[in-house]
Order: C-alpha cells, then sequence, then structure tokens
C-alpha cells in the first residue's frame, strides 16, 4: 500500500485530535486514563504561532503524525528548557537557538509500521519551509541512543543541547536537541 504524507489544516487536526492521540498514546505506551487530558493540550497548542502538522496514511488509516510551533518565549517547555541550560551555565550559548527555533512538539509513527521511513518523511514534510532557523525537540533518554527515534535524529544532524535532563513532574531523563534548517538528510 503506498503511504501518503499530507499536511493537515488547523481544523482537520483539532477534528482528529481523539484519533491522533490514540496513536501518541499507543506509540509512547502510555496509561489510557490521561487520553483527555493530552486531547485537550493537543487542541490548545494547535492555536500556537506557525503551527503545523502532518500525517502519514494508507489505506488502512493514520499511520503517523507529527506536529510543532514556532518557539514561544514564555511556554512551559522555552521556561523548563531555559532553566536547564542555565543550570550548567549555556544559557547564553543557546539563547537564540532557543527563542527563534520551530519546536518539534511531537513525532510519532504507529507500532507496527516504525522502521519503513514514515518517521523521517514525517518530519521532512512538517519542516520543510519553516522560517525558523532551527528545529527543537525533546525526547526521552535511551541507552546509547539505540532506538529509531535517536537514530532520526542523528541522521537529520540533530545535536546536543541538553542530556539526561528532567522536566517538572516526569521522572524521566529527556534529551534535548537541535538541529540547522533545512535538514541535513
Amino acid at each position: 500500500m503506498p503511504i501518503t504524507i499530507r499536511m493537515l489544516s488547523r481544523i482537520e487536526f483539532v477534528r482528529h485530535v481523539p484519533e491522533l492521540v490514540d496513536l501518541y498514546m499507543a506509540a509512547m505506551d502510555y496509561a489510557p486514563d490521561l487520553r483527555d487530558q493530552w486531547i485537550n493540550s493537543w487542541r490548545r497548542l494547535s492555536a500556537s504561532a506557525g503551527f503545523r502538522a502532518v500525517v502519514a496514511y494508507d489505506d488502512s488509516g493514520i499511520l503517523g503524525i507529527a506536529h510543532g510551533h514556532a518557539g514561544m518565549p514564555m511556554n512551559w517547555w522555552h521556561l523548563q528548557v531555559q532553566k536547564g541550560l542555565i543550570s550548567i551555565d549555556q544559557y547564553d550559548e543557546f539563547r537564540p537557538q532557543l527563542s527563534h527555533c520551530f519546536e518539534l512538539s511531537e513525532i510519532h509513527v504507529r507500532p507496527g509500521q516504525q522502521g519503513r521511513g514514515i518517521g523521517e518523511a514525517l518530519l521532512n514534510a512538517l519542516v520543510e519551509g519553516v522560517p525558523q532557523p532551527w528545529v527543537m525537540l525533546s525526547t526521552p533518554e535511551v541507552d546509547n541512543e539505540s532506538n529509531g527515534a535517536f537514530g532520526l535524529y542523528r541522521k537529520c544532524g540533530f545535536r546536543d543541547v541538553l542530556r539526561g535532563f528532567h522536566f517538572s513532574g516526569d521522572q524521566r531523563p529527556f534529551a534535548i536537541l537541535i538541529a540547522d534548517l533545512p535538514l541535513t538528510n
């Protein structure tokens, strides 16, 4: 079956958020009781400046989702990363990037469909033509970067900003990564 990558309008994104969140929760192995919280959060996020979303699908349905927005200097994610950079005396080095990036909020491929190039196609489509000179993201840490997500990010030219970083309220360590735009893959 051929796979199609398509940009969603904000209206389409909001309409499909429940299905997109279900894919996200399956990919991240989150508990079902978080579903309503994520649906509300994603719908609010769609109102962000520079919001973009792309989906991958075939005849069986949606296979992947990626979305992001223009970096927002006073949003929660920005403030958390800023605090982390200050704690290691690196904020001045990354201030321009953090303030003028495209924030990749989410990129997920349905379990069973991973490893087919869908994530790379989603990422490329999402950031193509954005006006920001950098894209930043956070991803859960894994030993030796041994998962498909880290492989994709490194292939596309992402480099470290923060490692082993803990967001408030989350016990998992995260990597904060950045890449120049356009991507190098």
